[in-house]
């Protein structure tokens, strides 16, 4: 049921924050249909040893006595989409955050593209609106102005688009934006996920994975809210908000023009929270990732994802012990070594040099035959 354009977002834009839409966030094309030239990292991406011989980056970071890769990378959340990358190759997802910005130019017009898609699909349902910010909390202050916005829509049956959802997971804070929430016409509250596609062909079966995980994730965290799981505490101690501090000028003109009497990001939040847990919001009862071709927008295929609560908090589990501290980053399994054939990566992929899963599960096995 599409709403009309009645409905208003906010957009804030600061420096060193962003939303990160993962609507706007480039899905990477599989292995065997990716083409053209590939730059590669640098003669940066590697640092002098004790010995006077290079070593790579990652060791020398190792080698700062650094607890944990959230105070490496000085992180206080995680995006869905850095799990959802984990589960495609959790080395190639580490590289890309050593190298931030690094995007090739095929693969920066596929994201242009893609996100220019998702742009018309949310002007459907409401308009956008820019407004200056000037600090995290005037950041966080549009999060909760957005949910505020949507949540009569939502309990009026109506269509959204770009709902932020954040939690604490594991012990750390994940944030993200749902692509779309509707109701079936049996009353069903639907999350429906969009993919673009460069080539008019579906994705391989890796890929889908991956994008089944993204959506769970995002009812993982949705539900929480709704269920009144997700505190304002937690948030501050993640984020290290100030929710006393005064919001901007342009936040707070905005905010009153929307009817809400507030001063500060701690008023917001509040209001936000108890919207969450007192109107009655149902939990997501069915997730869909819509495949379409960027060129035509013709839909390649949709996919109904079963949600397995036990199967994604034990990925999580497992994703979270890199981020905390707990092991070193793990490439791909051997039956998955073609995703590496266009990795930008490669070249200086410690994983692929070290035989990876191969040799870390034959060496034991070796020493027993002894």
């Amino acid at each position: 049921m599409a709403e009309t354009r009645e409905e208003e977002m906010v957009s804030g834009n600061a420096s060193g924050f962003s939303d990160l839409s993962d609507s706007e966030f480039l899905e990477l094309e599989d292995a065997q249909e990716s083409s053209g030239s590939v730059s590669k990292p640098g003669p940066s991406s590697e640092f002098p040893g004790e010995d006077g011989k290079p070593i790579s980056l990652q060791k020398w970071k190792r080698r700062l006595d650094i607890s944990s890769p959230m105070e490496q990378f000085h992180f206080k959340y995680l995006y869905v989409t850095d799990l959802t990358t984990q589960n495609w190759c959790e080395q190639q997802m580490v590289y890309g955050k050593e190298f931030p910005g690094f995007l090739t130019p095929e693969k920066a017009a596929i994201l242009e593209t893609g996100a220019s898609i998702h742009l018309a699909r949310e002007l459907e349902v409401h308009d956008i609106v820019t407004i200056p910010i000037i600090s995290k909390e005037d950041a966080w202050a549009t999060k909760f102005l957005n949910i505020l916005s949507m949540i009569p829509t939502l309990q009026s049956e109506g269509c959204i688009r770009e709902f932020p959802v954040f939690g604490e997971v594991e012990g750390v804070l994940l944030v993200g934006v749902i692509d779309e929430l509707h109701y079936t016409a049996k009353g069903e509250l639907e999350l429906a996920e969009l993919k673009t596609r460069k080539r008019p062909l579906l994705p391989l079966e890796a890929q889908k994975k991956k994008d089944c995980f993204q959506v769970s994730l995002y009812k993982y965290i949705f539900d929480a809210m709704v269920q009144g799981k997700v505190t304002p505490a937690s948030l501050i101690h993640h984020v290290k908000l100030h929710p006393e501090k005064p919001l901007g000028p342009s936040v707070l003109r905005y905010a009153q023009q929307g009817g809400f009497s507030v001063k500060s990001l701690g008023d917001l939040m509040e209001l936000g929270f108890l919207s969450l847990t007192l109107s009655d919001l149902p939990v997501i009862d069915i997730l869909k990732i819509e495949y379409i071709h960027q060129e035509t927008a013709s839909v390649l295929g949709t996919e109904i994802v079963a949600f397995e609560e036990k199967e994604v908090r034990s990925k999580v589990q497992h994703y979270m012990g890199y981020w905390m501290g707990h092991r070193e980053p793990q490439g791909v399994d051997v039956e998955e070594a073609w995703k590496c054939c266009r990795c930008n990566y490669a070249d200086i992929c410690e994983w692929k040099k070290n035989g990876g899963v191969l040799r870390s599960t034959l060496e034991p096995q070796a020493k027993k035959s002894k």
